[in-house]
């Protein structure tokens, strides 16, 4: 009886899984927005992309009209910042990812209304 063809193929897939594994194993890195940068219209950025905890977002945007504040999902829902939210305003922020949604908005008056926020899934 012939052995191995069918351990053959799963040990190669294994193979294949473990090195995909370990290649996503370090953290990626995700200009929000793209080329747009942090704006209006945000909101959808996130759709079809994968993240995973330690995932790292990068805001870039002008600090003179826009910031970017880490938010409950009440803070996201509501566009409110709740007192000590973490505020972020150098145009160039660096966010890294924990597991579950992340919530941001732009506190500036009327942008998270008029869809300047963004939640995010980390795995």
């Amino acid at each position: 009886m012939a052995m191995g063809s069918g351990s053959a193929g799963q040990g190669t897939a294994l193979i294949l899984i473990l090195l995909c594994f370990l290649l996503r194993a370090e953290s990626a890195k995700f200009t929000v927005g793209d080329s747009s940068g942090w704006s209006f219209g945000a909101s959808s950025w996130p759709k079809g992309k994968s993240f995973m905890a330690g995932d790292v977002l990068v805001f870039n945007y002008d600090p003179s009209v826009h910031n970017v504040v880490a938010v409950s999902s009440a803070g996201y829902s509501s566009c409110t910042t709740p007192g000590g939210a973490k505020v972020y305003s150098s145009g160039s922020d660096e966010v890294t990812l924990v597991k579950g949604t992340n919530y941001f908005v732009c506190n500036f008056a009327g942008h998270c209304e008029s869809g300047m926020k963004i939640a995010v899934t980390a795995v």
